[in-house]
C-alpha cells in the first residue's frame, strides 16, 4: 500500500510541475529535503528554498512529458523531458522517499544531440 501511495503522489508531483502549480509541486518533499543537481554541482537544502529557486525560474516550460516512472520501496526514478523556449531537456529525477515524502533528490538534465550516421545500420529512430 505504501508503494501506491509513493506513486499516487509522484504522479501529483508531475502533474504540479507540468501545470506550473508550485504549492501542489513541492507537497511532495520532506521540510529538510535535499535536491542536487550533479551537472552544475548544486545542492539545494530544505523545501522551501527548493520552491523558491523552481518559482523564480525565468523561463515557464513550454513542454513536460513523462516518460517513465519506476521504482519500489523507498527509491523511485522518474524519466522525463521539459521544454524550455522551444528547447527540450531529457531529464531523470531519483527520488529517495522517507515516510512517504522526498528526503533526498538527485536530478540529471540532458540536452538532445544529432545522432552520428556511423551507426545508423545498428539502431531504430525513436519518434
Amino acid at each position: 500500500m505504501e508503494e501506491q501511495n509513493i506513486r499516487t503522489a509522484i504522479d501529483r508531483h508531475w502533474a504540479a510541475s507540468a501545470a506550473g502549480d508550485q504549492v501542489v509541486e513541492h507537497e511532495i518533499y520532506h521540510d529538510d529535503a535535499v535536491c542536487t543537481y550533479p551537472q552544475s554541482g548544486e545542492v539545494i537544502h530544505g523545501r522551501h528554498n527548493l520552491q523558491a529557486l523552481r518559482s523564480h525560474h525565468p523561463g515557464k516550460p513550454s513542454g513536460f512529458v513523462v516518460r517513465r516512472i519506476v521504482g519500489e520501496g523507498s527509491l523511485w526514478i522518474t524519466e522525463y523531458a521539459i521544454d524550455y523556449g522551444g528547447k527540450s531537456a531529457f531529464t531523470v529525477s531519483i527520488m529517495e522517499f522517507r515516510g512517504g515524502k522526498v528526503s533526498r533528490e538527485t536530478q540529471y538534465f540532458a540536452d538532445p544531440f544529432d545522432a552520428p550516421a556511423w551507426r545508423a545500420q545498428w539502431v531504430e529512430r525513436a519518434a
